[in-house]
């Protein structure tokens, strides 16, 4: 009969799949009390929550959850759960991992897929949500102001010819 506290483990591994989009693997050996509580306050404001389960739980709940198995799950392993944008969450990762020299990615899982490390970590080098919308909107509202501008060349010429008739009769 399985212990309960793993039981427990295993619903909250469980709950915390279903309500994530994914999750990324990273190994958090070597770090400080201080930087961990870092780590965790960024990821916070990204949308992202970290947790440290055991590793052989979080495969079962995974097969449980029908989601992929991913390789590397092995020694110190902290879960990152992100909730809506696995951008924002793999650049916090990143960020901390280039600031405090210990982090290490394992893989992630994303839109279904199992990811590696390399995979995993090329999240971070993508532009976030925010940034996408904002070259859309860009990209459709340059053209826009181009024929914008061209529509109103004649009419400005023309107050500028009615302008200087103006300007010669009242001299």
């Amino acid at each position: 009969m399985p212990n309960s506290k793993n039981v427990d483990m295993l619903a909250k591994v469980a709950e915390s799949l279903e309500n994530s989009k994914g999750v990324f693997f990273i190994d958090y050996r070597g770090l400080s009390v201080k930087e961990t509580q870092e780590l965790r306050r960024g990821l916070r404001e990204a949308g992202a929550h970290m947790k440290v389960y055991k590793n052989n739980i979080v495969k079962i709940a995974l097969k449980n959850a029908e989601m992929p198995e991913v390789d590397g799950l092995n020694g110190t392993v902290a879960y990152v759960f992100y909730e809506n944008d696995p951008v924002e969450a793999a650049k916090v990762i990143k960020e901390k991992a280039e600031a405090f020299e210990k982090i290490e990615w394992i893989g992630a899982i994303a839109d279904g897929k199992a990811l590696t490390a390399e995979d995993a970590k090329a999240y971070a080098d993508l532009p976030s949500r925010e940034e996408l919308m904002a070259k859309l909107v860009y990209v459709i509202g340059s053209p826009l102001s181009g024929i914008a501008q061209v529509l109103a060349g004649p009419a400005r010429g023309l107050a500028t010819a009615l302008q200087a008739v103006a300007d010669q009769k009242a001299a």
